[in-house]
């Protein structure tokens, strides 16, 4: 069987925002939509599912961003989540310029959770706290293999 990575969906509580956030990081929107009944209940598993979405890609073409604000069952408002958490909490991104990428989230309100680290020479990190809550991570390869 071939598998692949379709896209990572993240539910927001405003998608709007939430555009504007990853759109400016170097995203594109690949399509918007409002989604409801039969087939969107049965495939999400919520009765009287609906939703606005938008699907944004990376400027790599490889990646792909499902973003999606429930109007209906209301969105359930949860405590940001913490990296230490079990199930899923962040999405990674390989950067050319981390301090960009955040001068980019610090306009959206966003801030790193603590600071920029230096992995062995490798890599500089931050995990930014995004739109939503979102947990963004930043990555910069600074030595090449």
């Amino acid at each position: 069987m071939a598998i692949r990575l379709e896209n990572v969906g993240i539910a927001v509580r405003d998608l709007d925002a939430a555009i504007a956030f990853f759109t400016d990081l170097g995203l594109t929107v690949v399509g918007r939509d409002t989604v409801s009944g039969a087939w969107a209940d049965t495939a999400v598993g919520l009765d009287g599912n609906h939703a606005r979405i938008a699907m944004l890609q990376t400027p790599d073409g490889q990646g792909r961003l499902e973003l999606f604000e429930y109007l209906h069952p209301d969105a359930i408002e949860t405590e940001p989540t913490r990296p230490n958490e079990i199930g899923m909490h962040r999405i990674a991104f390989a950067v050319d310029d981390i301090d960009e990428a955040l001068a980019i989230a610090a306009r959206h309100g966003c801030q790193p959770l603590r600071g920029v680290a230096t992995y062995e020479d490798l890599y500089r990190l931050s995990y930014v706290r995004g739109p939503s809550g979102i947990i963004v991570m930043f990555a910069q390869q600074l030595a090449k293999d």
